[in-house]
């Protein structure tokens, strides 16, 4: 049995102009100690997914479908139980972390309160709890700068920090979102070596949401690709970027610049993203695709195995999408 299975899952929203359909028919699993990338462009659906997986739907959205961790459905379980998988079975960090720490209280103060109210530790304890956390997470001198606020570090500390309090409880599954957005590239490849020194170190499980490919490629086991709120494309990582079989994730793979080309200009998917509460009968990316078919806007292609672990929905040939 997997760490985590999602299937069917699907996320609505109501709005004044009607409903907003976020994520359609969402399926795909992760194994303990393993690594899941979840790509797309803006707007895919990738953070409304684990959202609801974790009970984090603003107050307008539902979520329907199933979302097993462990053998428990996390869309149907009491309040009271959803709290405690969250504080001690699965934690996430979010896309900014200046906005998900309390800027009014010592970083000490908040991490404390995690383990007293879901470890039952001592307020000692407890801190010294928190040091060797941020000592884990290679923060300099953490015994004298866990009494500073949150302001008085970098964006890079800050991200260390959020990964540190995601992890006092010790979860079995860590729920990255976007955790390099804003960062530069020196901070961002210190931040994946964190998060693959953690998964080592304690066997944790990580889904990294991103729209970011470069963080993909030497980091995550698996990778799935998400387009209108639904799954293009799914596969192990080396295999989805070095054979692509979906157009969309040919047109994300050619968009991001590299070293071994000299392109005069860099390419790019064509179009806007999809105007989530009036998605196309068949494929969402029907619009947008250079290799679109006649049946493609009418028909939904089902999401199909290719061999091995690999599925993609498309109408086009494999051999044809190049």
């Amino acid at each position: 049995m997997r760490l985590l299975e999602v299937d069917n899952l699907r996320v609505a929203f109501r709005t004044g102009d009607g409903d907003v359909n976020a994520v359609n028919g969402v399926r795909f699993g992760i194994d303990k100690g393993e690594t899941l990338a979840i790509v797309g462009e803006s707007g895919s659906g990738k953070s409304q997914t684990a959202f609801a997986a974790m009970g984090l739907l603003a107050k307008n959205g539902s979520a329907t479908g199933s979302v097993t961790f462990d053998g428990q459905d996390l869309l149907h379980l009491p309040q009271k139980e959803l709290n405690r998988i969250r504080s001690q079975e699965i934690a996430m960090i979010f896309q900014d972390p200046m906005t998900s720490l309390n800027p009014y209280m010592k970083i000490s103060e908040q991490m404390i309160e995690v383990l007293m109210l879901h470890k039952g530790m001592t307020r000692h304890e407890a801190l010294d709890e928190s040091v060797k956390m941020l000592d884990a997470v290679r923060i300099p001198d953490a015994r004298a700068r866990i009494t500073m606020y949150p302001h008085e570090f970098s964006g890079g500390m800050r991200q260390r920090i959020m990964i540190a309090m995601a992890l006092l409880c010790r979860p079995r599954l860590l729920i990255a979102d976007e955790p390099t957005t804003a960062l530069d590239v020196t901070v961002q490849a210190q931040i994946m070596d964190l998060l693959g020194d953690i998964r080592r170190d304690f066997g944790t499980a990580v889904i990294l949401i991103t729209h970011d490919l470069g963080v993909v490629a030497g980091f995550c086991d698996r990778t799935l690709v998400m387009y209108g709120g639904q799954v293009m494309e799914e596969g192990p990582t080396i295999d989805v970027f070095e054979h692509p079989s979906h157009p969309y994730t040919l047109g994300l793979l050619k968009a991001v610049p590299r070293l071994d080309r000299d392109d005069a200009t860099l390419a790019t998917i064509a179009g806007e993203p999809p105007d989530m509460s009036r998605l196309p009968a068949g494929c969402p990316f029907s619009p947008r695709c250079a290799m679109v078919l006649p049946q493609c806007p009418t028909t939904k292609a089902p999401l199909e195995p290719l061999g091995g672990e690999r599925r993609r929905a498309c109408h086009r040939p494999v051999a044809e999408v190049v």
